[in-house]
């Protein structure tokens, strides 16, 4: 038989189905897995092995009785510690939520636990999932498993690197600044954003209240294939899979850009990608309406008030303050906030838009919006993640939230599904010279899904699809 740990999840909730793995046998192999990687790359924060272990039996008891079963029925997964589980903390990185027990599930953790998913166990995020480096003063710091010296990305970083190790058969993200995205490419497995408003986003801690931000919040599948990011995001959304002629949509990969770098092995994957895309479809060279000022205005939009919201979430009064914290952190190292949030908050308060700049990007926002509703009726856009396979610990983070505002230079392809609010699906199409895997992004506007799907199943097909790091497994 596979290995259990190769298999996503469609094959998984299969092989329970006809008998061929049990839930629990599925559920074992998944969870001696991860605690053995566990050890080396740091993605769990909370675990409930027990409580998957009894799942599965009842499971497996379900099964025998001939009771209608969902679609993930018996299928171990992980979330990323930002969702609410009923009978856990959602710590988010933060001391004082280590005991902090919710009632209540996420809606989308309810909607896959109804769907028959076993959560095994919650991964690690950045402090208040508000940077790209998942680290933090609680949990530490999550690992790449293909080079532990290097960074998992972030926020969901612990579910990146979890996925990437086989450590269950598919994961739960969210991404607001590309925090699917990032680890998606960074640890070379498949993840989902959502479309502005697609999934319901209750019990996603912190919550996003401000309407420009809303919008830029996505939520859906991290995993080992496309045809699984599919299920879930069916799952999440309600929605019904329709097929889609792809010969009616053009696929658009911009050529290299000015002043936006994109190291060596990156362009010559997406070369060979466009080479294989143009002997088959119909495509275009273009940068897409708006790309140039996405960067700017997603600084600016998650800092709306200053990032008082997420500030007041520091401590369990909201007493803290973000310059305090970082100067005690930085002279001794004994703040229960890390300086990456911290500084972040402080950067956040220097770009806060004034009123009058608030409402130039309400207009922006609407005329984009109008905009690219046309130029994506019939076209695929494929663009990097970053311009560069993952990173050595913290290189990432002094590129995005450095005081030289570089961030316009490194944020312009994983901003622009963020600010205009577009699916996309990041899956890997490579690796570079030093094995680490790269990927790309497939976008489109909301109610292209099934397109933006499609073209990832084909991509998966005729050049590269998941591959499970196995340096862990014994």
């Amino acid at each position: 038989m596979d290995n259990v740990l190769d298999l996503d999840a469609t094959e998984v909730a299969a092989r329970i189905r006809n008998g061929e793995v049990t839930a629990v046998q599925a559920t074992n192999a998944y969870i001696d897995h991860l605690q053995r990687a566990n050890i080396k790359i740091n993605c769990v924060t909370v675990d409930r092995y027990e409580a998957a272990r009894q799942e599965a039996i009842q499971a497996d008891l379900k099964l025998q009785s001939g009771e209608k079963l969902g679609r993930l029925h018996g299928v171990p997964i992980s979330v990323k510690d930002c969702f609410h589980v009923a009978g856990m903390p959602t710590t988010s990185g933060l001391s004082y939520r280590a005991h902090l027990i919710e009632e209540q599930d996420a809606a989308v953790v309810k909607l896959l636990k109804q769907e028959g998913a076993i959560i095994v166990a919650k991964t690690n995020t950045p402090a208040l999932c508000f940077c790209q480096e998942t680290v933090n003063k609680l949990h530490g710091q999550t690992n790449n498993p293909w080079d532990l010296q290097r960074s998992a990305g972030g926020s969901s970083g612990g579910e990146g690197a979890l996925i990437a190790v086989g450590g269950a058969a598919v994961g739960l993200g969210a991404d607001i600044g590309g925090s699917i995205r990032f680890p998606s490419h960074y640890n070379g497995i498949v993840g989902f954003k959502s479309g502005n408003e697609r999934v319901d986003d209750t019990g996603n801690f912190p919550h996003v209240s401000i309407a420009e931000q809303r919008r830029m919040l996505g939520i859906g599948a991290m995993g080992k294939s496309v045809r699984d990011a599919r299920l879930v995001n069916e799952i999440l959304t309600g929605s019904k899979r329709i097929f889609v002629d792809l010969d009616a949509y053009e696929l658009v990969i911009p050529e290299k850009l000015p002043n936006i770098p994109l190291s060596a092995s990156s362009e010559k994957l997406i070369e060979q990608l466009r080479q294989k895309i143009a002997a088959d479809f119909k495509t275009g060279c273009e940068p897409p309406p708006h790309f140039a000022q996405s960067a700017l205005l997603w600084q600016e939009m998650m800092s709306i008030d200053g990032a008082k919201q997420i500030q007041n979430l520091m401590s369990s009064d909201g007493s803290a303050k973000p310059l305090m914290e970082y100067v005690k952190e930085k002279l001794t190292g004994r703040s229960d906030t890390h300086a990456y949030l911290s500084w972040a908050l402080l950067g956040a308060n220097m770009f806060k838009p004034s009123q009058a700049r608030r409402a130039q990007i309400a207009e922006l926002l609407k005329q984009g919006d109008e905009e690219l509703a046309h130029y994506f009726h019939t076209r695929l856009l494929i663009l990097p993640v970053y311009h560069e396979a993952a990173q050595r610990h913290g290189k990432q983070y002094s590129e995005i939230f450095s005081i030289r505002k570089t961030f316009k230079q490194y944020m312009p392809y994983i901003s622009y599904a963020n600010v205009w609010g577009l699916p996309a699906l990041t899956l890997p199409i490579g690796t570079d010279e030093d094995g680490m895997p790269i990927g790309v992004q497939l976008i489109s506007s909301v109610g292209n899904e099934d397109a933006i799907f499609q073209l990832g199943e084909w991509i998966e097909e005729e050049m590269y699809r998941y591959k499970r790091c196995t340096s862990y497994d014994s």
